[in-house]
């Protein structure tokens, strides 16, 4: 069980990630909490499946899949597989599930 409030904040390129169970070893994901501030530098994994709850977002938010803009609202979710470049737009408040295990060295930029 995990209370996001209770974990330290993570500077992330698009903002502020709260990362809950990396530290459980027969656990295969990890479970964030994500506030995005600012408009998140295009970037993609190679390993990493990430999948987007909406929990909050401004009026405009989207997200941008390959180049392709989709507008988001709260209750929408999207999963970005390995390979897929994306990036936030707008400020928003997420769940980011992460399967395998988020590894911030598998973040990459072009």
């Amino acid at each position: 069980m995990v209370d996001f409030s209770e974990l330290p904040g993570v500077p992330c390129p698009c903002g502020v990630a709260r990362r809950a169970f990396a530290d459980l070893p027969d656990y295969p994901l990890t479970v964030h909490l994500t506030e995005i501030h600012l408009d998140a530098r295009t970037h993609y994994h190679r390993r990493l499946t990430e999948t987007y709850y909406i929990l909050e977002c401004e009026a405009g938010a989207a997200i941008e899949l390959d180049g392709q803009r989709q507008p988001l609202h709260a209750g929408m979710c999207v999963v970005i597989r390995p390979g897929v470049r994306h990036r936030a737009v707008g400020r928003m408040k997420i769940l980011n599930i992460v399967h395998p295990k988020f590894d911030a060295a598998d973040e990459w930029y072009d």
